[in-house]
């Protein structure tokens, strides 16, 4: 007998998401959620840097199942806990989830079709079984952030802080802080911190694109005032998801009208004479790297004060009172945060192994963005880079209770995805310029050029694959294992 029908590795947005399709479609079913950490929420809850908030708008972001009802549709990380909280309260989740608990290896028996998984709990090492692993964990890891090798780093006499470890206590009211990054959380650090610092400075290598949005969408609170909850929050998603996806194919299609307007935007907004062209010209087309947001323009409302100021340029060296940089320049600080990135980890560091073979990440093929080749009863959930993460994790959860319901009607306990053509041409698993993807991208598995082998960024052809067709199709090989339980 095996412990669980399914294992979910994380207690975040995604896993809490997964275990509610669980329940919903398969109420008989037993699953467990092992969460590393002692809280839920995964990112929403590690991350406690000044301002943390989504990029995305919370009506796609959070659940098709369940509404987001603040007015504030970029929201705080306090915000989305409290909605993750409830998510759990409201459909009995708590029960299920087992903190502390880290999922070390799964080692799968074709013999006996199922997972042994290997967990640590408080330093103790033990044993689950399971007829399916499900992998909510993301792809970076929780207990290490991103910092590349700064010269003379050790020379600063004060403090350095990565955001994914941030102090409680850090006091910065009046003092010079220094934040070394373009992405999301820079963008959002500067202007929160700017609220009582004396000065925050952005120093980055490369420009980011920034698009200031409203914090609140008008049109979705209007809708709401004209519509019962549910018939409001389905109508908000199919907007936002429309517009999402405009926007993602209008810069494919069209880079350079997309860059002119973003830079429209961002000119609008920053002092007369501004060097827009410096600081906020990426060398690369809008959306080859997610574009950062910033809700009502805070960034550059912060700019416009002279509270913050950007700065592009390389570090030579660290000193005692700063960096000084490649053109001779010296920024001083009291305070440097180093929003220098994430590293990635798939599927939590976790090793598999199948019928005593280690699996090589490298060597598989993403199925259906959801299975790798060759691995046995084996999900995972890996979101939109160029839209909202939990739009694609949804549709996931939907096909793999689907999967669950088409294997129990027909008698099978294995589902083992198989590439047709081995020798077929493959691509790495992101296509996607983030500095994190890159770094790593060698290491992880890898998509082919058509379906079901693409890691698909496109919502409208996801929900076809993984809503409408069958589960079923010649590349997943569904049996029945010999040995029964």
């Amino acid at each position: 007998m095996t412990d669980f029908d399914v294992l979910i590795v994380g207690a975040g947005i995604s896993g809490l998401g997964a275990a509610y399709y669980l329940r919903r479609e398969h109420p008989h079913k037993t699953f467990a959620i092992l969460e590393a950490r002692g809280a839920i929420g995964g990112t929403w809850d590690l991350f406690r840097y000044p301002g943390i908030r989504s990029d995305s708008d919370l009506h796609t972001f959070g659940y098709e199942f369940k509404p987001w009802r603040a007015k504030e549709a970029i929201a705080g990380a306090d915000k989305i806990l409290a909605y993750l909280h409830e998510t759990v309260e409201e459909h009995g989740l708590g029960d299920a989830i087992r903190f502390h608990t880290k999922a070390i290896a799964a080692e799968w028996s074709s013999r006996e079709a199922h997972w042994t998984v290997e967990i640590e709990r408080n330093g103790e090492r033990s044993t689950l079984s399971c007829r399916w692993l499900f992998c909510a964990g993301g792809y970076y890891r929780y207990d290490e952030g991103f910092t590349p090798h700064f010269e003379g780093r050790e020379r600063f006499q004060g403090q350095i802080i990565h955001p994914q470890h941030w102090p409680e206590d850090l006091d910065y009211a009046g003092k010079h802080v220094l934040v070394i990054g373009s992405g999301a959380t820079a963008v959002t650090i500067v202007p929160a911190m700017a609220e009582a610092a004396g000065h925050v400075t952005m120093l980055q290598r490369t420009p980011t694109y920034i698009m200031p949005v409203p914090a609140k969408d008008p049109i979705a609170n209007g809708l709401r005032r004209l519509f019962r909850e549910d018939r409001a929050y389905a109508l908000i998603r199919r907007k936002n998801i429309l517009q999402q996806q405009l926007i993602w194919r209008f810069s494919q299609r069209f880079p350079n009208a997309a860059r002119r307007l973003i830079r429209r935007f961002n000119a609008k907004l920053l002092p007369e004479g501004y060097p827009v062209d410096e600081h906020f010209n990426p060398p690369y087309n809008p959306w080859d790297q997610r574009l950062c947001v910033v809700p009502d323009g805070d960034l550059f409302t912060a700019i416009s004060r002279g509270k913050a100021s950007v700065v592009t340029d390389r570090i030579t060296t660290f000193t005692e009172t700063g960096v000084r940089l490649e053109s001779g320049r010296d920024l001083e600080a009291d305070i440097i945060v180093t929003a220098t990135g994430l590293n990635v980890q798939a599927f939590g560091g976790m090793t598999l192994t199948v019928d005593g073979a280690e699996v090589s990440l490298p060597d598989t093929l993403a199925y259906k963005g959801m299975m790798l080749s060759g691995v046995p009863n084996f999900a995972y959930a890996i979101g939109y880079t160029n839209s909202s993460w939990t739009l694609k994790v949804g549709l996931l959860c939907e096909h793999f209770c689907r999967l669950l319901a088409h294997m129990d009607e027909h008698g099978y306990d294995t589902a083992r995805p198989v590439v047709a053509d081995p020798d077929a041409p493959t691509r790495p698993f992101l296509d996607f310029g983030a500095g994190y993807i890159k770094r790593v991208v060698d290491q992880l598995p890898r998509q082919g050029g058509r379906a079901p082998w693409l890691t698909s960024m496109n919502y409208f052809s996801d929900v076809k694959l993984l809503r409408r067709l069958p589960v079923e199709d010649d590349e997943l090989r569904l049996s029945r294992a010999e040995v029964l339980r």
